[in-house]
């Protein structure tokens, strides 16, 4: 394999993207070969900033107390009989006490509740996810930009690094899913920011959907089209 390609290797491998015959490729490389060892243990380093990236997520402020006003409201276990008159005299008070059935209702109602709000909060986790992302890499190969597809079909810019904008510049971002149709201009910033993409009136996010930044006119691009240098660039590929 070309030094290219292994360099590509290594860093699908660290994103797992790597399937089949590919990854076992990679697998064995990295115990066999001390150069492709290195290779996967520097892209493991440009990386780690992805992490950065991660939205933390937490509960609502009243769950732990539903939770605890839940476990307080449980009956107490009743002692096992000892024998079956015992126990049928335990079951006929039981069920005759409006307390009992009182709290198991009300029990039963906190672990909806508690199953519905789980379940809330799951699915917009859920929405929330990335479906497919896009590592956008400067021309010295280095992770400066992600691009985060989300489940529901919206999308988001996450800069890795600020970027130096010159006066009367801008920052122009671009899709390409169609060489016929050619890149389309998702809007302008005056400097490096984390961003929702507009794909409202585009067709839906695909893998190796490419994604792009150039250096513009203040205003955008004039021709529709990409003039300036490009500061960084990637594909879409399933997220982890």
């Amino acid at each position: 394999m070309r030094g290219e390609d292994l360099d590509r290797l290594a860093a699908e491998h660290v994103l797992g993207l790597l399937e089949g015959e590919e990854a076992a490729l990679a697998e064995r490389l990295v115990d066999e070969d001390e150069a492709f060892a290195a290779q996967v243990d520097g892209w493991r380093a440009r990386f780690a900033e992805l992490d950065q990236t991660a939205r933390p997520e937490q509960p609502s402020a009243g769950l732990w107390d539903r939770i605890a006003d839940t476990l307080s409201e449980a009956p107490p276990t009743p002692a096992r009989p000892r024998a079956a008159p015992a126990r049928d005299n335990w079951v006929s008070r039981l069920w005759g006490d409006l307390g009992f059935w009182r709290a198991t209702g009300l029990a039963g109602a906190a672990a909806a509740l508690l199953l519905a709000v789980g379940l809330g909060l799951a699915l917009q986790a859920a929405a929330r996810k990335p479906v497919l992302i896009a590592v956008l890499m400067t021309d010295a190969n280095e992770p400066a930009g992600v691009v985060n597809v989300l489940a529901d079909g919206r999308a988001e810019l996450r800069p890795l690094r600020s970027l130096d904008v010159p006066a009367g510049r801008v920052l122009e971002i671009w899709t390409l899913w169609d060489r016929a149709r050619g890149p389309v201009s998702l809007g302008t910033l005056d400097a490096a920011r984390t961003v929702p993409l507009r794909l409202d009136n585009l067709p839906r996010t695909i893998p190796n959907q490419l994604f792009e930044i150039t250096l513009e006119p203040a205003g955008g691009s004039t021709t529709g089209r990409p003039t300036g240098p490009i500061l960084m660039k990637g594909t879409t590929s399933a997220a982890l």
